[in-house]
């Protein structure tokens, strides 16, 4: 259990997808002007990450790794070449489960989302963590806590980025900064306070 927990805590605050490893940063800057909708994306993330990446381990393991296929007479077949496509096929069908429930019982998040919703399904973070269970090799419950802990990192930081941002759109700041120019810096601010995480992790 310690380590799942170790894992869990890396996954979310050492490894951070947006602040340490600058994946998925299009929405994360795009979502992140008011904190409902930055919730309403961490929310999202975590229930994305936290389904795709356990079933993509599944996947994998079971049908595309090299010896999947022993068991029926195929120890030599090699289907990994086809993770890429296995792994955007269900993180497409998770993005979409996730439109129609919160088309049906969250409209106003999902209006909130716009056109970002979708592109979910191309979100380098979500593909990302599968292709991280592949690299480190991880189990079903190591990718499990993974897939948590990388969408709860994600939320933690966009939930933050938001809150700050909305509190600043009454500032009064110099034209340059506006926008997202403001997003920037304190994305990058944000980002060395989360990389004395990996500091302290390297220490122990």
């Amino acid at each position: 259990m310690t380590g799942l927990w170790d894992l869990f805590v890396m996954a979310a605050f050492v490894d951070n997808m947006p602040l340490t490893l600058f994946l998925g940063l299009c929405t994360f800057l795009a979502l992140s002007k008011r904190p409902g909708s930055a919730l309403g994306l961490g929310v999202a993330m975590i229930g994305v990450l936290g389904v795709t990446v356990p079933l993509n381990n599944l996947i994998y393991n079971a049908l595309l790794a090299p010896g999947a296929w022993s068991w029926a007479g195929y120890p030599d077949l090699d289907l990994s070449y086809l993770a890429l496509i296995a792994f955007i096929g269900v993180i497409a069908a998770a993005v979409q489960l996730l439109e129609m429930v919160l088309d049906r019982f969250f409209p106003e998040i999902h209006r909130a989302f716009g056109v970002f919703l979708p592109l979910l399904t191309v979100q380098c973070a979500i593909l990302a963590g599968s292709l991280f269970m592949v690299e480190r090799s991880y189990t079903l419950a190591e990718s499990a806590v993974f897939g948590l802990g990388s969408g709860v990192g994600f939320a933690v930081a966009v939930t933050m980025l938001g809150a700050i941002r909305s509190r600043l759109a009454y500032a009064d700041l110099p034209a340059g900064l506006r926008g997202l120019g403001i997003a920037f810096v304190l994305a990058g601010l944000m980002s060395l306070g989360f990389a004395s995480f990996a500091q302290m992790a390297a220490a122990q």
